[in-house]
């Protein structure tokens, strides 16, 4: 093993060429966010998220916030764990576990004091130059096989909005939004982004 290797080991409890689940994700004591997808960890970024992306889970969240006040759905952003059980819903078993920057529930039966076990109805996500690849391709997979009924993909320095929506198990995508739309949710009764009001001012 190559010393790069082995301090790495030593900082971490985890490697990269490892295979975990969401029992070990639990032991782990770090200070910066990790997901697991299909037994992989991914490692964010040390730094905070930058301001813009931090502007837009606010104005989405208060938007959501308000509509679903008082109704069964619930909004949640990250940090926040939604656990995607293939086999059962044993930590030792589940090997997905992610932090949306924004996700609705609204089967309250998958809601525990860990967070969120099963497929959210909506998930959000907000681009960032470091995790392009992980939402567009790493994560895509695990949100149509678990059954996230809708996926919405932000790029905030594009001003632009992709909707994947899961149709007889596959995801269907939207044309690209951008500028001038007004984006309804398919499971989300009532939420419509409008792309003017949520990219004003990001800058």
């Amino acid at each position: 093993m190559e010393k790069e290797e082995e301090k790495n080991l030593v900082e971490e409890p985890y490697s990269e060429y490892g295979s975990y689940t969401y029992a070990d994700y639990l032991t782990w004591e770090i200070d910066h966010m990790v997901e697991l997808i299909k037994g992989k960890v991914f490692r964010q970024a040390a730094a905070a998220p930058r301001r813009i992306h931090q502007e837009l889970v606010l104005k989405i969240g208060v938007q959501l916030g308000g509509l679903l006040k008082g109704k069964t759905c619930k909004v949640y952003v990250a940090p926040f764990d939604v656990r995607l059980p293939v086999k059962s819903k044993k930590h030792q078993d589940i090997t997905t576990v992610v932090q949306p920057d924004i996700c609705v529930v609204c089967d309250h039966g998958k809601l525990d004091e860990l967070g969120c076990v099963g497929a959210p109805d909506l998930i959000m996500e907000i681009l960032s130059p470091s995790n392009n690849k992980k939402e567009l391709q790493n994560k895509y997979e695990v949100y149509e096989e678990s059954g996230v009924k809708e996926y919405w993909i932000i790029h905030p320095y594009e001003k632009t909005l992709l909707v994947y929506t899961l149709v007889n198990g596959k995801y269907i995508p939207s044309r690209l939004f951008t500028l001038g739309d007004l984006v309804p949710s398919q499971c989300i009764e009532g939420f419509v982004l409008d792309l003017d009001e949520l990219f004003e001012g990001l800058e």
